[in-house]
């Protein structure tokens, strides 16, 4: 941290009356944002979230062309946030007026890019599963709180706190986006890996169908980072006001298997094939009115894009930013991709990955 972004946090801290608290700073992830536990005598401790402002790119508003995305850059391209912490602001104050626990807000300053949070404490779905915890009534809390979203219509823009922000669609250049990451980075991991310009163009083609109609399906608010690792649970509470909700300042507009998939394809943790088949008759049950067959044709689909998008990110976190770790992830996610793309429409899809991308590097 530079001494003026020091400062600068400081002296946010010090308005706020918090110059005195304790500081216990909690591990990053692959984001620009920083976290920070403060610790308070007799009191509850609270959470400082340190967002530069700009550090993640340029946002646009819902009404900037394809074009206008594009000369933007990735951030825009994308639909993400940027990281603004009005649009924490704005989504967190959304899911708490639903009865969803996302923490509440103290203090923000968008314009430097700092807020203090309500502390949710430590009980990451993730840690207490490895700790021994059943993971059942953990995983259909979770799939509970998501059809509660989705379930009611959101707004175009989302409101909270005096902070707004609009909820985009995850539309159809967002989803390209993602899913170009894979043919932009997987050779940069591995040299092997020779993707052409035609190849990057069928690859487009190959996944038109399925962006199409997950942009013409996108009807619910979507977290878009909805896993373990983003969940904690909070026992003290009831019904799904137990599911502690973070990250999730990048939310849209989104076909509504999007958060379900990424819960129960896990990036980061393996969730077993019968869980995953549980929780998805879960919901199906909390949702009599969704189709069956076509819903379960999207969510294939669109976890084998959302995987080979996260892919294409840890190849670049590992090959450009020097994070080795993320390579642990990846025999995983060409699991889930390979399995999803076993459907026979998928098939094609398939068959690109397996002409380009040697065995040993899928398994």
């Amino acid at each position: 941290m530079s001494s003026e972004r020091a400062a600068q946090r400081e002296a946010f801290l010090a308005a706020a009356g918090l110059a005195d608290a304790e500081r216990q700073a909690l591990p990053g992830d692959a984001s620009t944002r920083a976290y920070v536990r403060l610790v308070r005598s007799g009191r509850p401790s609270l959470m400082l979230m340190d967002s530069p402002p700009a550090a993640e790119g340029r946002t646009l508003p819902a009404g900037a062309t394809e074009d206008e995305r594009i000369a933007a850059g990735y951030a825009a391209m994308a639909r993400l946030s940027a990281s603004r912490i009005d649009a924490f602001v704005a989504s967190a104050g959304y899911l708490r007026a639903r009865g969803l626990s996302a923490p509440e807000i103290i203090a923000f300053d968008t314009g430097l890019g700092f807020a203090i949070l309500e502390d949710l404490g430590d009980g990451l779905f993730a840690r207490l599963i490895e700790d021994g915890q059943d993971q059942r009534p953990l995983y259909a809390a979770a799939v509970e709180a998501l059809v509660l979203l989705q379930n009611e219509t959101p707004p175009p823009v989302l409101q909270a706190d005096g902070a707004s922000w609009p909820l985009l669609a995850y539309d159809d250049l967002a989803l390209k986006t993602g899913a170009d990451l894979f043919v932009q980075w997987l050779p940069k991991l591995d040299p092997r890996v020779a993707i052409s310009a035609d190849d990057a163009a069928e690859w487009d083609a190959l996944w038109r169908p399925a962006r199409l109609r997950a942009a013409a399906g996108a009807t619910a608010f979507t977290h878009r980072d909805y896993h373990a690792e983003n969940l904690l649970w909070l026992p003290q509470r009831s019904g799904v006001a137990r599911v502690g909700m973070i990250d999730f300042q990048d939310c849209v507009l989104a076909h509504p298997s999007w958060d379900l998939h990424s819960l129960l394809q896990d990036a980061r943790r393996d969730v077993p094939q019968q869980l995953e088949a549980a929780m998805l008759d879960h919901y199906f049950a909390l949702r009599p009115d969704i189709e069956r067959e076509t819903f379960m044709a999207d969510y294939a689909a669109l976890a084998a894009l959302n995987e080979a998008r996260i892919i294409g990110i840890f190849s670049r976190l590992i090959s450009r930013d020097g994070k080795p770790r993320y390579r642990a992830f990846l025999p995983r996610m060409w699991r889930h991709l390979m399995t999803n793309l076993q459907r026979d429409d998928l098939t094609p899809v398939r068959r690109w990955i397996e002409a380009r991308v040697p065995q040993d590097l899928r398994s």
